[in-house]
C-alpha cells in the first residue's frame, strides 16, 4: 500500500478508459476536437483506492442530446458491466463553470481536474477558468465550503477520537486534506501542508487496506476490520494502528484548525482595521480574537508563561496563535518542581474552561507542550480503547470528562480537585499488566506532588483516582438496601466532602463515556447511593475561621488600622487589622481590586469592635507593585469615602468585558446554619472575575446583616467563599431569612 500503487492503479485505468472512449468516439464517428474526457476529484489526483469511483467528466462543444446519450452507452455500458463504479457527469465548459458555482463539490472537484483523452486544449481551458473562478468568488466559496465541513463533521465526529472512525468524511480525515489543497490553491494564505503529508500517506494507505480485506468500498473503519487491516498493513496489532491514525487525524484537524483561524482573521480585516494588541496578562496580548506573545517580552525568564496562556485563552474564548505555541514550545524553560502555585492554578482554570479548553489543550499538545509540562500524558496521547462501551480515545476521553466536570464545579467544595481528578482518572491505562484504576493511583501522586498539592490533596486525588469507578460499580450491582453495601462504599471512602467530589466525577466519566456507559436509570441508582452514604455519614463543615495570634489580638484591641504586606513567591501576603464597621470586607475586596491585586484566598475573622484579615493576592499583569504605605493610605480613604470606589470597580470590570470570556455554569449560593458558631454559613460559588468578593459582601451588607468571618478562596477560575453572618443582635438568621439572603445573593451574581 502506497502513494505509487495508488499511481500504478490510477494509470491502469487511464489506459483502459481512454482505449474505451477513444473506441466509443471513433465507432461513433465524433471528432476529438467536439469532446474531451478527464478525471476530476481523488482520480484526477491520481489517488484511486482499491474500491474508489471513478470520478469522469465528459466535456463538448455543443454536441446534440442524441449524439450524447449514444456516447454515453457506448463509452460507459462496458465500465458497468464489470461493475466498477463510476460517477460522471456530462456538460459544455459554461455549463461547467456554471455547475462550479453553485455546487462546491463541484467546484472542489475541478481544482484536479485532469486531461485522459480527446481534446486536451479544453481540458486545459476548463483547468484554467475553474482555477480563475474559484480564485475570484472565494468570498462566495469559502463559507460554502466552512458550512459543507461544520456539516460533515457534525455527522461524522471527530476521527482522531473514535474507535470506528470514518477515514474520508471526519474530522481530520482525508476530506479535510482535500479542502486544505483547495484552500492553498487560493494563493491568499500559507496553507501548511508539509504538516499532514505523513498523516495523508498514513490515512490514504489504512484507507486502501481496507478497501482491500473488506472487499468494499467503505471508509467506516469498524472494529471487526481493525485487526485484518493491521496485520495487512504489518502493524504489530490493531491498537497500534490505531494510534498511527488518531495521531494522523489530530495534524490534520490542528492544520486545519489553524488555517480556518488564519482565513477568519483576514476575512474580518478586509473590512475592518486590525484591532490594537491589549495586555491581557503578563507577557500576553489579545487582539483579533487571538492570544499572542508580547513582542517584547523574555520568554525564557518565565517557564510559567505556558500554562498561563493556555488558561487566559481558554477562558477567554481566544485562539493561541500557532506562532505563540512554536515560540513557548522551543523557547521556555522547563517549570520548577513543584509547581509555582499559580502554575497548578493556571492548568485548573485550563481545564475548568469546559469546552474551550479542549482547542487549546490540542495546540498544546500538538507542539510537545503538555508531554513537558506532564510526562505521565504521553503514554495516553491517541491511546485506542477498543472496547464498545468507549467512544473516544484514551486522552479525548479524559478531556471530555474534564469538560464534563467543569459544568458540575459548583456541586463540590474543591472545584479544583475534581477538574485534576478528571483529567487524569485514566492516567493508568495503556499497561497490559496493570489494572488501570490501581495503577493510575500511582500515577497519580508524584504527578499531583510536582504540581504543588499538599499531601492531604494528594491523597485525596489518589482515592479519587483508584476509585472512579466504585460508586458506579456498586450501585448497578449491590442490594443498596443492604447496610452491608453502604458500610462497604464507607469503608473507601471516609468523608462527605470526598464522597460529594467522586459522584461528581462518576457523572462526568459518565456521561463522557456514553449513553451506553451512563443512563438516568444508572445515574438514579448512583445518586440513591451516595444519598445513603451521606445519611450515614456527619455530613461537611464549613471551611474554619481564621485562627488569631496573640499579636494579632494585641493590635485589634488597639483599635488603628493596620496594614502589612509581606511579598511570598509572585505573590503577596496582606494582613489587614481595622476597626470593624459595616461593608468593612466589601471595602477592602475593593481596594485589593482596584490596585488590580487578584485575590487567590483570604481568611478574615471580627473580634471585639476590630477585624483581623489576611489575604493572599497575585499583582495583576501591568500593574505597578504595591506597597504598604500605598495601600495603607487607599483603604483608609476609602473607608472614609473619600473616593468613589462603586465607579473604579466599574471601570475594573468594564475593561474586563472587552473580552469577557467564554459562558460559565450559573453561580449558586446556599445558606446553612452552623450551630457550633450560632451563625448563618453563606457559600458563594461562582466564577471569579473583578469585582466578585466585593458586590457579594456589598450585597451581604445591604441585608441588614454582620458579616463575622469570611473564608475566600479562587480556585483555578472558580470563586468559592464561604462567609459566617449573623444578624444585628448576633445571632444566626432563621431558616427563612437565610433562604431570601441566598436567593438575593444569587440573583445578583446573574446579574454581573
Amino acid at each position: 500500500m502506497g502513494t505509487r500503487e495508488r499511481r500504478e492503479r490510477s494509470d491502469t485505468i487511464d489506459g483502459e478508459v481512454s482505449l474505451l472512449f477513444h473506441g466509443a468516439l471513433s465507432r461513433l464517428e465524433i471528432p476529438e476536437s467536439n469532446v474531451t474526457l478527464a478525471a476530476v476529484g481523488g482520480y484526477g489526483r491520481g489517488e484511486l483506492s482499491p474500491g474508489s469511483d471513478l470520478d469522469l467528466l465528459i466535456l463538448h462543444t455543443g454536441l446534440s442530446p442524441e449524439i450524447l446519450k449514444d456516447l454515453v452507452n457506448e463509452f460507459l455500458y462496458p465500465l458497468w458491466s464489470t461493475n466498477r463504479k463510476v460517477d460522471y457527469s456530462l456538460r459544455t465548459k459554461s455549463e461547467t463553470l456554471s455547475a462550479a458555482e453553485e455546487d462546491i463539490r463541484v467546484a472542489l472537484g475541478l481544482l484536479d481536474i485532469r486531461h485522459l483523452s480527446g481534446n486536451e486544449d479544453l481540458t486545459e481551458d476548463v483547468a484554467i477558468a475553474a482555477l480563475e473562478q474559484w480564485r475570484k468568488d472565494y468570498k462566495k466559496n469559502l463559507p460554502k465550503l466552512r458550512s459543507s465541513l461544520d456539516e460533515r463533521h457534525e455527522r461524522a465526529g471527530e476521527l482522531a477520537y473514535l474507535l470506528e472512525p470514518d477515514l474520508k468524511e471526519a474530522r481530520g480525515g482525508l476530506r479535510d486534506i482535500h479542502s486544505l489543497r483547495a484552500l492553498a490553491k487560493l494563493d491568499a494564505i500559507d496553507v501548511a501542508l508539509d504538516r499532514v503529508a505523513a498523516a495523508e500517506s498514513v490515512l490514504m494507505n489504512v484507507r486502501d487496506a481496507l478497501h482491500e480485506t473488506s472487499k468494499r468500498d467503505r471508509d467506516q473503519l469498524l472494529f471487526t476490520e481493525q485487526d485484518k487491516v493491521a496485520a495487512l498493513l504489518k502493524y504489530t496489532d490493531a491498537d497500534v494502528l490505531m494510534l498511527d491514525v488518531a495521531k494522523s487525524a489530530r495534524a490534520v484537524d490542528y492544520t486545519a484548525s489553524r488555517t480556518w483561524d488564519r482565513i477568519e482573521k483576514i476575512s474580518k480585516r478586509s473590512v475592518f482595521k486590525r484591532s490594537r494588541p491589549v495586555g491581557v496578562a503578563k507577557g500576553l496580548v489579545a487582539f483579533d480574537g487571538e492570544l499572542a506573545i508580547d513582542e517584547n517580552y523574555d520568554i525564557e525568564s518565565d517557564p510559567a508563561l505556558g500554562l498561563r496562556a493556555a488558561a487566559v485563552a481558554a477562558q477567554r474564548g481566544l485562539h493561541l496563535t500557532v506562532d505563540a505555541c512554536v515560540d513557548m514550545a522551543s523557547r521556555i524553560h522547563d517549570l520548577p518542581e513543584p509547581w509555582p502555585r499559580q502554575s497548578r492554578e493556571d492548568l485548573v482554570t485550563l481545564i475548568g474552561a469546559g469546552e474551550h479548553m479542549i482547542e487549546t489543550f490540542e495546540a498544546l499538545d500538538q507542539e510537545g507542550l503538555i508531554a513537558r509540562w506532564i510526562p505521565e500524558w504521553s503514554h495516553v496521547r491517541f491511546l485506542p480503547q477498543r472496547n464498545v462501551l468507549h467512544r473516544h480515545t484514551v486522552d479525548r476521553h479524559m478531556l471530555e470528562t474534564a469538560f464534563r466536570a467543569a459544568a458540575l464545579t459548583r456541586k463540590v467544595h474543591r472545584p479544583d480537585l475534581l477538574l485534576i481528578a478528571a483529567l487524569f482518572h485514566d492516567i493508568g491505562k495503556g499497561f497490559a499488566d496493570k489494572d488501570h484504576s490501581d495503577y493510575g493511583e500511582a500515577l497519580i501522586q508524584p504527578l499531583a506532588r510536582r504540581m504543588g498539592f499538599d499531601e492531604e490533596d494528594v491523597e485525596t486525588l489518589a482515592l479519587l483516582v483508584k476509585h472512579h469507578l466504585l460508586l458506579s460499580a456498586v450501585a448497578t450491582r449491590r442490594d443498596l438496601d443492604d447496610p452491608q453495601t453502604i458500610a462497604f462504599v464507607l469503608s473507601h471512602i471516609g468523608d462527605a466532602q470526598t464522597l460529594e467530589l467522586l459522584h461528581a466525577l462518576s457523572i462526568a466519566d459518565g456521561e463522557a463515556t456514553g449513553t451506553t456507559a451512563w443512563s438516568k436509570w444508572k445515574a438514579g441508582l448512583v445518586q440513591d447511593l451516595v444519598n445513603r452514604c451521606l445519611s450515614a455519614m456527619s455530613g461537611i463543615a464549613p471551611a474554619s475561621q481564621l485562627e488569631l495570634t496573640e499579636e494579632q489580638i494585641a493590635m485589634a484591641k488597639s483599635g488603628e488600622l493596620r496594614v502589612t504586606l509581606t511579598p511570598r513567591e509572585e505573590n503577596f501576603v496582606i494582613e489587614i487589622i481595622s476597626p470593624d464597621r459595616t461593608g468593612l470586607l466589601s471595602t477592602v475586596a475593593a481596594v485589593l481590586s482596584i490596585s488590580r491585586l487578584d485575590v487567590r484566598s483570604a481568611r478574615t475573622r471580627t473580634i471585639g469592635d476590630s477585624a483581623v484579615m489576611t489575604w493572599l493576592v497575585a499583582l495583576d499583569a501591568y500593574a505597578p507593585e504595591p506597597t504598604q504605605e500605598s495601600l495603607h493610605s487607599l483603604l483608609a480613604k476609602a473607608l472614609e469615602k473619600e473616593i468613589d470606589i462603586n465607579k473604579k470597580i466599574e471601570d475594573r470590570i468594564n475593561n474586563y468585558r472587552k473580552y469577557p470570556g467564554i459562558p460559565t455554569p450559573p453561580p449558586v449560593v446556599i445558606a446553612t446554619n452552623d450551630l457550633a458558631t450560632n451563625a448563618t454559613v453563606v457559600e458563594v460559588r461562582t466564577h471569579d472575575k473583578p469585582g466578585v468578593l466585593f458586590n457579594v459582601s456589598r450585597t451581604i451588607s445591604k441585608f441588614g446583616v454582620d458579616i463575622r468571618a469570611a473564608i475566600v478562596a479562587t480556585l483555578g477560575a472558580e470563586a468559592f467563599d464561604t462567609l459566617y453572618v449573623t444578624d444585628l443582635q448576633g445571632n444566626a438568621l432563621s431558616e427563612e431569612k437565610a433562604k431570601i439572603l441566598a436567593n438575593q445573593v444569587e440573583n445578583y451574581l446573574l446579574t454581573l
